[in-house]
């Protein structure tokens, strides 16, 4: 499966099937549910502190120069100039990726106070194929190109605004958009 949504529903609802199976209502259950989510969560951070190893032994110093469009609901805000290296880049997405993954507050809430369990068990199925399927994990761990999907700077999943008006809102890489955002001023380290 090449597209990671369908993946997602095809994964979330098989595991929605088999949850039903298993007698949530079992404390010893329960516990290995528990267990498992936790280890899920420090196996994906494992991975990305392995991934965070490589891009610093790796120490690639190319200069990486984008655009970051203005956000949509701010009209005063202009297009930003980012002029970064390679390793910085990457180590600012994986920084994004493992704060994404600590969704261990809103798991306390839902298991803890709502006494849900199924979510348990879902997400840490969830977590570790997000995990293994981050483009800094396929750049780092599988070795596979910087190029197509897979080129810096990663493009955005697109959303419901960009599938209706056909705009891609994401980082602008070409020429004349970095050249008019350094002749506007708006750079960014």
């Amino acid at each position: 499966m090449n597209n990671p949504a369908i993946s997602n529903l095809v994964i979330s609802l098989g595991a929605m099937q088999v949850a039903r199976k298993i007698p949530m209502d079992d404390p010893k259950i329960i516990n290995y549910l528990r267990i498992g989510y936790v280890a899920s969560q420090v196996i994906s951070l494992a991975i990305y502190y392995f991934i965070t190893l490589k891009i610093r032994r790796k120490n690639d110093l190319t200069v990486l120069k984008y655009v970051n469009p203005a956000p949509p609901m701010n009209p005063d805000a202009k297009p930003e100039l980012v002029q970064t290296t390679v390793k910085d880049y990457d180590l600012a997405e994986v920084g994004k990726a493992i704060k994404s993954l600590l969704s261990l507050a809103f798991m306390a809430f839902l298991h803890g106070y709502l006494k849900y369990t199924q979510p348990l068990f879902i997400q840490g199925l969830m977590g570790l194929k997000s995990t293994l399927e981050s483009n800094p994990a396929k750049l780092h761990i599988f070795g596979k190109k910087a190029e197509g999907d897979l080129a810096r700077p990663f493009k955005a999943g697109g959303g419901l605004l960009e599938s209706l008006t056909g705009k891609a809102s994401g980082p602008q890489t070409d020429a004349a958009s970095i050249k008019a955002a350094e002749k506007a001023g708006g750079k960014s380290e």
